[in-house]
């Protein structure tokens, strides 16, 4: 019971509650995937609470991977149900995008978190371009690429996605509808590239985080369990009132207000990186 009234603790799942709650109304608001929400502003609440700049970056990737988990298998079920997954897709890009994330973790678990802030913010500002130009409905070509350099793509986009602390969602969907794939078919595949992404990617960060020194109370290697058990529930809570509140903005507002959200969390992580 001592344990539980740790006021360390009590202060950390306090902070998560406010990071789940913050994450769920901005992400219901903009209709994305929590990890690019949770991200930024579970950065904040680490920093605030004094957690070690060397490792911060690092449990916030891990432990915003960890929350998605839960997310992919409810959404990529439901996404099945209405038979908005391609199988093709699925099959074509699978193998990349899950070998793509475990080097992902290598790589993130081999640099400073300066770097992980320069790669969330770089691709950040690159998406939060893509949505403040009126692109809908356009492609460049009529088919994924093949071969090796087709293989590159999904092994780029699981690589960069759990360096990014992301299912994938931000990176495969805009580049599968570049290359035609209709955009529910598109979101719905990607629910289950999150779940190729996010569940290596979270056993990575365990195994390369154990027994690093400077992490916060009740971490498993990067991964935050305080985080994970309450940055979830919160956030499913919370979505709903960020939905509602979509519902008084068109597509077009909505797209602009992520995108003008993005370019700030970018300059704010790309300030940490170089400033």
């Amino acid at each position: 019971m001592h344990a539980l009234l740790n006021p360390e603790l009590l202060t950390l799942a306090a902070m998560m509650l406010l990071t789940g709650a913050v994450g769920g109304v901005i992400a219901g608001m903009l209709g994305v995937g929590g990890g690019i929400v949770i991200v930024p502003v579970l950065d904040l609440v680490l920093a605030a609470l004094g957690v070690d700049p060397s490792v911060r970056m690092h449990v916030t990737v891990a432990t915003s991977l960890a929350t998605i988990i839960p997310t992919a298998i409810s959404s990529s079920r439901a996404h099945e149900a209405k038979g908005a997954v391609d199988h093709v897709q699925l099959r074509r890009w699978g193998i990349a995008i899950f070998l793509g994330a475990i080097a992902g973790v290598v790589l993130a678990s081999r640099v400073s978190g300066d770097v992980l802030s320069a790669v969330f913010g770089i691709v950040a500002l690159l998406v939060a371009i893509k949505m403040l130009l009126p692109l809908e409905g356009r492609h460049i070509a009529d088919a994924m690429p093949g071969g090796v350099g087709g293989q590159l793509i999904p092994f780029g986009i699981g690589g960069v996605s759990s360096m990014m602390g992301i299912g994938g969602g931000t990176l495969s969907v805009p580049v599968m509808t570049l290359f035609a794939i209709p955009i529910h078919r598109a979101v719905g595949t990607a629910a289950l590239f999150g779940l190729m992404i996010s569940v290596p990617a979270t056993v990575a960060f365990v195994i390369a985080g154990w027994n690093v020194p400077g992490l916060p109370p009740g971490s498993l290697g990067y991964v935050n369990l305080i985080g994970l058990a309450i940055i979830g529930p919160a956030t499913f809570v919370t979505a709903p009132l960020g939905a509602r509140i979509a519902h008084a903005l068109s597509k077009r507002q909505l797209s602009i207000l992520f995108g003008l959200f993005l370019t700030v969390v970018a300059v704010r992580m790309l300030l940490r990186a170089f400033g």
